[in-house]
């Protein structure tokens, strides 16, 4: 019976790997020497990990450490580079202004020390420096981040008083590097874009009952009938910025070619969303210019399972599942986000990245996240940040742009527009498009806090 079982498994799994793209890779066991393997001359892969540091028995004290290959024969060289103790100094934002936080840690001018009346370690001198003797020679660096690395921006390290790292290397942030081994490649990559900002977060249930009939009849729509009134003033403001930013983005697309399709006002509907990739293959381009929320892990608060305080809460707020923690909110996201109910089971407009997970995004290049916080998720042992991070990659999605922190509205629009400007016009590739547009808003005087907010996933 067993081996009968067995023998089905194997034949499912025979038959998912010829009609799924993506999906004998995922299953593939890859070592490290099949990353080395696809190192260049000038190429290095740096694997970072954390762990638990023990004596005669385990201790409280967690380690950082990076595993470096070069091309060649050589195998990994393991480096030992902090206590988290010390990278925990440097985030610590209590009583802090988070633009003062974001330029302590990138500011070239000082490395991104802090003023010696409170001396700590830059964040250069904790990560880069104890291994950078080994990357004599190198331009490219692919990195796969972390624990607590998740939560920076690795290329906008300060290198000198007048570089950042990627001004010195060429960076690659993978969510593993055994991507390097897979050479994946995107099928019927096409020339369309799909365009979310200027959302209306009020309800208007006309646009949302027309469309209804388009979305994704598997996906599981989640919910939110308990909301924290008293979270973010209650509800969500109109971006104004936003509405500016994909028009510009409109005309730089269409200006190369790409057919566009805009979602702005109460057409950005989460029924829209989630019908892409049901009927038709994903867009190649995705932009999202929205509110995106993160709730961390409140284990071992007041929020005990079954008490008032937690039933008071959102389940959005309240699940053990980090993926439930997280969103993007879409038009009319306002009525699920105050606990009204739409009617005649519509969607509430808050999209979380369980739900996107669920989505065949795999004919998307790009998806940028024009929002604040997308990139932040709950850190779990070595798996990586689970939130709309992951929710995307899982989705099959190439390349991820998205926020560390609450990124100002102005800003965020013209590293936008500057952004698409390099990667369309000056036909650079995504990463160095990317790099040169956070480069170019540093030389024209903008402060980190409102540049190296965004940072890009492979």
């Amino acid at each position: 019976m067993i081996t009968t079982m067995y023998k089905q498994i194997e034949a499912l799994e025979k038959e998912l790997a010829r009609i799924i793209a993506g999906y004998a890779d995922s299953k593939r066991q890859v070592y490290w020497w099949d990353v080395q393997s696809a190192l260049k001359p000038g190429e290095v892969a740096v694997e970072f990990v954390h762990y638990s540091f023990y004596r005669a028995q385990k201790t409280d004290s967690t380690f950082y450490a990076a595993l470096l290959l070069q091309p060649g024969n050589m195998p990994p060289l393991f480096t030992v580079l902090f206590e988290e103790a010390e990278m925990d100094n440097l985030l610590m934002t209590q009583g802090e202004r988070k633009a003062d936080y974001a330029n302590q840690l990138y500011a070239t001018s000082d490395r991104g020390a802090i003023e010696i009346t409170n001396p700590k370690r830059s964040l250069y001198s904790l990560i880069w420096k104890p291994f950078e003797k080994n990357l004599e020679g190198v331009h490219t660096i692919y990195c796969s981040n972390d624990g607590l690395l998740h939560r920076l921006n690795l290329g906008a390290i300060p290198y000198n008083k007048d570089q950042t790292f990627s001004d010195k290397y060429r960076l690659v942030e993978l969510g593993s590097t055994r991507q390097l081994a897979l050479h994946s490649e995107l099928q019927n990559l096409g020339h369309d874009a799909v365009l979310y900002g200027g959302l209306n977060y009020e309800p208007d249930t006309s646009k949302i009952q027309s469309q209804m009939q388009d979305s994704a009849p598997l996906l599981v729509e989640l919910s939110f009938d308990r909301v924290d009134r008293n979270l973010l003033s209650g509800s969500w403001n109109y971006l104004e910025g936003t509405d500016k930013e994909v028009k510009t983005i409109h005309k730089l697309l269409t200006a190369s070619g790409n057919s566009v399709v805009m979602r702005n006002g109460n057409d950005g509907t989460e029924e829209s969303f989630k019908a892409m990739g049901v009927s038709n293959p994903s867009p190649r381009i995705l932009h999202i210019a929205t509110h995106g929320y993160f709730f961390p892990d409140h284990a071992g608060d007041e929020f005990s399972f079954g008490s008032s305080s937690y039933n008071a809460q959102p389940v959005f707020k309240t699940s053990d599942h980090p993926m439930l923690r997280s969103g993007l909110i879409l038009s009319g996201g306002n009525g699920g986000w105050l606990g009204k109910s739409n009617g005649n089971g519509q969607a509430d407009g808050v999209v979380t990245a369980y739900e996107i997970s669920q989505m065949n995004l795999s004919n998307t290049e790009l998806v940028v996240l024009s929002a604040c916080e997308t990139g932040l998720g709950e850190i779990q042992g070595n798996e990586g940040v689970y939130g709309l991070q992951r929710a995307f990659k899982i989705a099959g999605v190439k390349y991820l742009i998205m926020s560390l922190w609450q990124v100002p509205d102005k800003q965020t629009s013209l590293l936008m527009t500057t952004f698409y400007k390099k990667w369309l016009e000056e036909k650079m590739s995504i990463p160095d498009a990317f790099h040169a547009a956070q480069k170019e808003l540093r030389e024209i005087g903008l402060d980190p806090y409102q540049w190296a907010g965004f940072v890009l996933l492979e």
